[in-house]
């Protein structure tokens, strides 16, 4: 067996095991952005995947590059970087770099180690706020952090939870963002600071939302537009809680699924999760229509809103494919990731 075969064979291992955890859009909308469990960005040129002469050479990453040795669980784009979080440091990058096909480090940002820590904590969910410049970022340590991206240093530590956190998500017109955890809990804090949140919610201390014969974590919330509503779910069931009142509305039937990524989209909320589905579910706890992806296990959903040209749904997770939705009703295509 010579060593170009045995390179051959690995990367198609490789390629069988991928898992795409993040997308994001340029801030051009033209490109997309994958980030998986082998510590490598893909770059797609959408522009060309779109157009009516595309084939599968269009479908290809346009460039790749290596962040870390370790998974990439959450990516984000600001107007000038795209930020990329796993284990160890958080990283950034230059977008008129990106775009060169280069892969220079414009920055990074270091996470808090606690002395009693063999390892640097893992990165699972960050988010950008564009009004104050600053990122939000939930870790394996149990806290959440916000970073002052101006001067690049840590401005607050958020702590509260008893075991990591999967997700945060900002609310969209006050000071506040979110975030769910292992723990079962979803708290809701003051982006300016404060030593406890605001509000603490258990689903899993609920009845309708109680699934314990598959777990009380909450994998995914998400805060609709006007931050009247929130969504959540993971092993307890998939519901909307009223914001004011902090009391659940309704419970949506997807099945046995656990959820793994929300978003909010013209009236209707987009779910995926642990079944090779996409759920369109409406406000008041109908599922309008569940559409087949690739992905058995559905990790992220991006939905494309800057360019009109280029609107698209993205599905990434236990998969090299990356399904592109037009119209959100039916898979176009597949864009194919690569280790």
């Amino acid at each position: 067996m010579t060593t170009t075969y045995q390179d051959q064979i690995l990367y198609e291992r490789k390629r069988q095991h991928l898992m795409v955890f993040s997308q994001c859009f340029s801030p051009c909308g033209n490109h997309l952005v994958t980030a998986n469990n082998y510590g490598t960005v893909s770059v797609f040129n959408l522009t060309a995947a779109l157009s009516p002469n595309a084939n599968e050479s269009h479908w290809k990453p346009s460039f790749t590059f290596q962040v870390c040795s370790g998974p990439i669980y959450s990516i984000v784009s600001t107007e000038l970087f795209l930020i990329c979080a796993g284990t160890g440091d958080i990283k950034a990058y230059k977008w008129t770099d990106i775009l060169k096909k280069s892969c220079k480090i414009a920055w990074t940002l270091s996470v808090p180690t606690c002395k009693n820590q063999f390892s640097d904590p893992e990165v699972n969910s960050i988010v950008y706020n564009t009004k104050d410049n600053v990122l939000y970022s939930g870790c394996g340590d149990k806290n959440n952090y916000s970073w002052d991206l101006e001067s690049g240093t840590l401005k607050d530590t958020f702590s509260g939870h008893s075991d990591y956190i999967h997700c945060v998500a900002l609310f969209n017109n006050s000071n506040q963002f979110v975030s769910s955890s292992e723990d079962g809990s979803v708290r809701i804090w003051d982006c300016r600071g404060g030593r406890e949140a605001q509000h603490v919610m258990e689903p899993y201390k609920h009845e309708e939302c109680c699934r314990p014969q598959i777990g009380r974590w909450v994998s995914c919330v998400s805060v609709d537009p006007g931050d009247d509503w929130l969504v959540c779910g993971g092993g307890v069931a998939l519901s909307t809680w009223h914001l004011r009142s902090l009391s659940t509305t309704c419970i949506y039937n997807i099945g046995n699924s656990s959820p793994q990524c929300l978003q909010f989209h013209d009236d209707l909320i987009y779910c995926g999760g642990t079944q090779p589905k996409v759920s369109h579910l409406t406000m008041n706890g109908e599922v309008k229509t569940q559409v087949p992806c690739t992905p058995n296990s559905v990790f992220s959903l991006a939905i494309n809103t800057v360019s009109e040209n280029n609107k698209v749904l993205s599905v990434s997770g236990s998969s090299s494919q990356v399904d592109i939705f037009t119209n959100f009703g039916y898979r176009a295509f597949s864009l194919q990731a690569v280790p």
